[in-house]
């Protein structure tokens, strides 16, 4: 999916509201005209959904522009892997998070990598899904920034502001945290929700006063546009990477996700040592220079981590103050989307 199409995509999906039967219409077919673009090959949505039921064993992977499911992909490791089983694979790219999730709820996607707030709104929505494994915290890897010349110096100064940010995305949590942090409440600012494309064009016009973003989108406007930072996630938010399934493809499938877990985790202790052979794969992925990658990852966190009661706790607190703010609509125990088969 390019950028503009994934930004118009992510549009269009805003303006239809969760119970609109188009949603899923739009998202399986988002999703299958990607994996033709990957695969080569013409198939329609139906013809996807149906070969998919059939067999059992084509795991189709949501991710986004950047990240190790993108290294994974560009070196071929888990094809090879999985081929043992007689299992393929479909990579779907989505613009975000909560994009990639509504692509899950459709049935468009087995398997994806988000923050930790895409979760918290999903199930809220009701999107059944399992966290079958997550990346440890990377706080320096999403923040707040301003334009270098802006007399806002600390989060305090936002009061009455603009302040754009990708709606139920992981800087989502990030930005409530740091106001709370502050002695300022959500309603003090004015969130503006805007793609990270949307957004940085209204960064570099001065149409917003602050964007909160994360890596590698936080690292391109801060050396691109002198961008200024006035916090990041540390002593607030994890910021921690989550791998989330559709729950009746985890119950079908349990050992497939186990071997891409095993694949992920070598890919990542491999990426951890060779940060500069990494931001040369993904540069011309990407269309990032590889120093801006450098510096993104740099920030990153390596390997993959079983759920654990802690993390879990974690999550919990996210959904409580999400649902204390009234951005979702009900309590959620985080517990239920735990993934038994481990």
């Amino acid at each position: 999916m390019a950028s503009r199409d994934a930004s118009e995509f992510s549009d269009t999906l805003a303006g239809l509201s969760l119970a609109d039967p188009r949603r899923r219409t739009l998202l399986r077919a988002a999703a299958a005209s990607a994996a033709t673009f990957a695969a080569g090959t013409l198939f329609s949505p139906q013809r996807a959904h149906a070969q998919t039921q059939s067999n059992g064993k084509i795991l189709r992977i949501g991710f986004q522009k950047y990240g190790n499911f993108v290294v994974l992909k560009a070196r071929g490791t888990l094809e090879k892997r999985l081929a043992a089983q007689g299992a393929s694979v479909q990579w779907l790219e989505f613009p975000a998070g909560p994009q990639l999730l509504e692509g899950l709820n459709a049935g468009a996607v087995d398997v994806g990598t988000v923050g930790e707030t895409p979760p918290i709104f999903a199930q809220a929505a009701g999107v059944d899904f399992v966290y079958i494994g997550n990346e440890p915290p990377a706080p320096k890897g999403e923040a707040i920034v301003v334009p270098h010349d802006s007399p806002i110096r600390s989060v305090a100064d936002l009061r009455g502001k603009k302040v754009a940010l990708n709606r139920g995305s992981n800087v989502h949590f990030l930005l409530v945290k740091a106001l709370q942090h502050a002695g300022l409440s959500y309603a003090d600012i004015t969130p503006v929700f805007l793609t990270p494309a949307d957004a940085r064009a209204a960064f570099v016009q001065n149409s917003i006063d602050a964007w909160v973003i994360w890596d590698p989108y936080l690292a391109a406007i801060e050396r691109q546009a002198n961008a200024r930072v006035i916090v990041n996630g540390e002593g607030l938010v994890r910021n921690t990477q989550y791998y989330l399934a559709a729950r009746k493809f985890a119950d079908a499938q349990p050992q497939l996700l186990r071997e891409l877990l095993a694949e992920l985790d070598q890919v990542d202790r491999w990426s951890r040592d060779h940060i500069p052979a990494v931001a040369s794969q993904l540069s011309p992925l990407v269309g990032l220079d590889a120093p801006t990658l450098e510096l993104a990852l740099n920030r990153a966190s390596y390997s993959v981590q079983p759920i654990d009661a802690a993390t879990l706790d974690y999550q919990q607190q996210v959904a409580d103050i999400f649902t204390e703010l009234k951005l979702i609509p009900k309590k959620l125990v985080v517990a239920d989307a735990k993934w038994r088969a481990v």
